[in-house]
């Protein structure tokens, strides 16, 4: 996973994303500060075939990071990219930087019926959902009318019912922190939505916390830290694409 800021990839730290200082060290190799092409390039060289990217600006409702995100599509591999979409025309413009997922993450999206009319549009089958947590909470958006106070469970059911096939859990409050993953929490939605396609995120700290995600039911996981202190290997990282294979 990489995380955009001013242009550069930043270390996210449990979602103080003022605080994120430029990443400087990824896979125990060193990076010119935040190199996002760089980093990008690092996690190839471990074994991963696809990058996810949260564009921390397009997400605050600022302009999108283009020439960046552009730079890493170049590379050829799929891309998952958060830039703030809160529209069709917008999850259009993000699937034109490159983008072979388009994330619409519960943060920026201002109501269920704006994610229906994303996923009926042309295109509409790479759009994803991300339920985005603080604690465990769900954080909606103020400019939009999804009610806080919502469970979790209850939020990805209605992802499901507006016809999105892929979830995606992150706690950015864990992100960074060491502190692991919430398996209840994630449990109680995989049960809740058993056919869509889970993807788990924020405090994975190693090989056995993906194990733990694959025994619950999780598809796969975005993961930075452990990668960038060397945590998860190359070893590990093959060793998890065999895992997801059998879930």
């Amino acid at each position: 996973m990489i995380d955009l800021l001013g242009g550069r990839a930043v270390h996210a730290r449990a979602g103080t994303r003022e605080r994120y200082a430029p990443l400087t060290r990824a896979a125990n190799a060193p990076l010119h500060p935040g190199d996002a092409r760089g980093l990008a390039r690092a996690y190839l060289a471990l074994g991963l075939t696809e990058i996810y990217i949260a564009d921390l600006e397009a997400i605050a409702g600022h302009r999108v990071q283009a020439s960046v995100i552009e730079d890493i599509a170049s590379l050829g591999v799929p891309l998952w990219l958060d830039a703030g979409v809160r529209s069709v025309d917008d999850a259009r413009r993000t699937a034109d930087l490159g983008a072979t997922h388009v994330i619409v993450g519960l943060e920026t999206l201002p109501s269920f019926t704006a994610l229906t009319a994303m996923r009926a549009a042309p295109g509409g089958d790479h759009v994803a959902f991300s339920l985005d947590l603080r604690d465990g909470t769900p954080v909606v958006s103020q400019a939009g009318d999804i009610l806080a106070g919502q469970t979790a469970e209850a939020l990805a059911m209605r992802a499901a019912a507006a016809g999105v096939g892929t979830l995606i859990v992150i706690d950015v409050a864990r992100v960074g922190t060491g502190k692991g993953i919430d398996v209840a929490l994630l449990d109680r939605v995989r049960a809740a939505v058993p056919d869509m396609r889970l993807i788990a995120g924020g405090g994975v700290r190693g090989w056995d916390d993906l194990v733990q995600l694959a025994n619950i039911g999780c598809d796969g996981a975005l993961v930075a830290t452990a990668l960038h202190d060397g945590r998860i290997t190359a070893t590990e990282v093959q060793a998890a694409r065999t895992l997801a294979e059998r879930v």
